[in-house]
């Protein structure tokens, strides 16, 4: 995998009903354009919500683009043992099939096996994509992490700017 042709992705594991359209709609056409200027490697973090979104278009886009790598940095190999919905497993399940790689941070999950992902992540990209709509967590953890390693930033999200800190 070479870092320069490689984007991770971070958001939020909420996403509501109304945002999802949007969020769907500038994923799809900033991968198209990624995946247009060279990028081969796609890296989520397996989580529900965004990750989940993320790697199902990066399956959808192989193939079209069957060049095109999925993978998976995963916390720890336990990561969905507190999942209790049957189709959010289902999907990482479908998910974890699919890929191309799969990296784990560690074999059970720890206090910072989270962040080591995140920073994993960040640190095998030259793009990170980005839902970031709270100013708390570990997306704006991640998304900071990003803008201080110099790595070019997409957020999907355009009134993240104009949030106020909670």
């Amino acid at each position: 995998m070479e870092k320069e042709k490689s984007v991770c992705f971070t958001g939020h594991r909420v996403i509501s009903a109304e945002d999802r359209p949007v969020v769907m709609s500038r994923l799809y056409s900033l991968m198209a354009r990624l995946i247009g200027e060279g990028y081969e490697y796609f890296i989520c973090g397996g989580a529900v919500g965004f990750d989940t979104l993320a790697a199902e278009s990066v399956i959808g886009f192989k193939e079209r683009f069957p060049h095109i790598n999925l993978v998976l940095a995963l916390p720890c190999r336990d990561q969905t043992s507190k999942w209790e919905s049957i189709d959010d497993l289902a999907s990482y399940k479908e998910i974890l099939g699919e890929a191309d790689s799969v990296v784990y941070m560690q074999d059970f999950y720890t206090d910072g096996c989270m962040h080591q992902r995140n920073r994993w992540m960040v640190d095998h990209a030259a793009v990170c994509v980005a839902f970031l709509k709270q100013r708390r967590g570990g997306t704006l953890y991640t998304y900071n992490y990003a803008k201080k390693a110099g790595v070019e930033l997409y957020n999907l999200n355009d009134d993240f700017e104009n949030l106020k800190f909670i």
